[in-house]
């Protein structure tokens, strides 16, 4: 979702990178290798509009620690009362799925989510808990599909295709990257022929280094409702200790 400043001064030199990025398997290592922090944290603002056109806000703090192939995420909701508390748990693994375990305070443990369950909206939000994960490069399959502008930059096309070793609501999904600074303009969600979900990001700035996208879109197309998530107070490369991202520690609140 982050990319890189492209910058060069010998034509010779040039040539050969772009030469090698036209592989949408490299155009996507390049992209999560540029985004790459040791950790992150930000402040999240969710502005919900369900079908009838109302908007709901909702907020929770994001912590990660590492970057694609084995990072870890806690997620905890801070706004409204009836979220308040709730958190998640996500280890993110090269190889295969995510394990992901939830919070609750009302009933007072924590549950792990079953991978049939990943399809599930995340707490009245338009992201399930699939679109959580972080999507390492080696459990998908790669496709060039053209070039397209978005938001007036241009954008290789590339359809992605999930391996057998991860399991997936979506039959594929098609992204955009940015040939500029290599950040991901665009997802499109697909079961089979029928688009599910769009998520759109933009307001991409460079923050400590890394280009990121300070605002995420994310549109349910058959329920006609979509979910705004911005960050907020973001920072990478904090310190943060590993145990801080345990099930005991999803417990205690820390």
């Amino acid at each position: 979702m982050r990319g890189w400043i492209f910058a060069s001064i010998l034509a010779a030199v040039v040539a050969p990178v772009l030469a090698v990025a036209q592989d949408p398997r490299q155009i996507i290592e390049e992209s999560q290798k540029r985004g790459r922090a040791a950790s992150q944290t930000y402040e999240g603002l969710l502005q919900v509009t369900d079908p009838g056109g109302k908007t709901t806000e909702k907020r929770w703090v994001s912590q990660r620690l590492g970057s694609f192939g084995a990072s870890k995420t806690i997620l905890r909701f801070t706004t409204p009362a009836e979220v308040k508390g709730v958190a998640i748990l996500i280890l993110n693994h090269a190889d295969r799925s995510a394990d992901q375990w939830m919070w609750t305070p009302a009933i007072g443990r924590e549950r792990r989510i079953a991978l049939q369950d990943r399809s599930t909206r995340f707490f009245g939000t338009d992201f399930t808990f699939e679109d959580l994960e972080e999507r390492d490069v080696d459990q998908f399959d790669y496709k060039m599909m053209g070039e397209d502008n978005i938001d007036g930059a241009k954008c290789w096309r590339i359809e992605s295709t999930p391996r057998k070793t991860k399991s997936s609501q979506y039959s594929s999904l098609q992204l955009w990257v940015r040939q500029d600074n290599y950040v991901t303009a665009r997802i499109s969600c697909f079961s089979k022929d029928q688009e599910l979900r769009r998520l759109n990001y933009s307001q991409i700035e460079n923050v400590q280094g890394v280009w990121t996208a300070r605002l995420a879109v994310m549109s349910d197309l058959k329920r006609k409702s979509r979910t705004a998530l911005k960050l907020e107070k973001l920072q990478y490369n904090l310190p943060m200790a590993e145990d801080s991202f345990t099930v005991s520690a999803l417990e205690r609140g820390q």
